[in-house]
């Protein structure tokens, strides 16, 4: 399937979804960024923004990408509106063929599910090579499926974390899974009604350098 597919299906998900004027940060991103000292971060799939926002306010500067120029054009109006649009840069960016330049202390990722062909391991391992020392990569991915969803294929299957952390190959030695568990939570859809979901929660840090110090003889 082309990039036009992908961009004109997501803009119709987007564009049916009513824009707010204050999207809510997901959970998973708020319990484990709050205790965090602010930095660059990077949002990818941005969605409605609310992630965006949410780190904006905390004083991280943020990078939010989307393959929907719909979402892209919410999230910078709402950014200015919201009076942060000097600490997010919403960028149009298809992650089948480009990653955002440059390093980050966090990069977040909540629901990269597509029903077109993306390399999601490839995705991350990038993202993984683009923290900095001490940066986290934190990967939500959905453990269940809402009545809302896009995706109702009732064969569909959620790879565990630990899956997802085996499938981007990261050494050990350098990066170390800091959480890796299956939570479960009341959300709430587009449309106002709740279902109690699952969410696979992937937390990976990336080890700082070790500076070997030489010692005179």
């Amino acid at each position: 399937m082309s990039s036009t597919d992908a961009v004109t299906f997501w803009d119709g998900v987007h564009a049916a979804r009513p824009a707010t004027a204050g999207p809510s940060p997901n959970v998973r991103l708020t319990e484990t960024v709050t205790d965090l000292p602010p930095g660059d971060a990077l949002d990818l799939g941005c969605g409605n923004g609310g992630d965006a926002l949410w780190l904006a306010r905390q004083g991280w500067r943020v990078t939010a990408a989307d393959i929907s120029a719909v979402a892209v054009e919410r999230l910078t109006a709402l950014a200015r509106a919201h009076g942060v649009h000097d600490r997010v840069a919403a960028v149009r960016l298809d992650l089948r063929t480009a990653f955002p330049a440059g390093t980050f202390d966090l990069i977040t990722t909540h629901y990269l599910h597509t029903p077109y062909d993306l390399d999601r391991s490839a995705v991350l391992r990038a993202a993984a090579h683009a923290l900095r020392p001490g940066g986290r990569l934190l990967v939500v991915d959905h453990g269940s499926t809402a009545p809302w969803s896009w995706n109702q294929d009732p064969g569909v299957r959620f790879p565990s974390p630990r899956e997802v952390a085996a499938g981007i190959g990261l050494d050990p030695a350098v990066w170390t899974v800091e959480r890796a568990d299956a939570p479960r939570r009341l959300a709430t859809g587009p449309d106002g009604s709740t279902a109690e979901v699952t969410d696979h929660v992937l937390l990976v840090r990336r080890g700082r350098v070790r500076v070997r110090t030489r010692v005179s003889r």
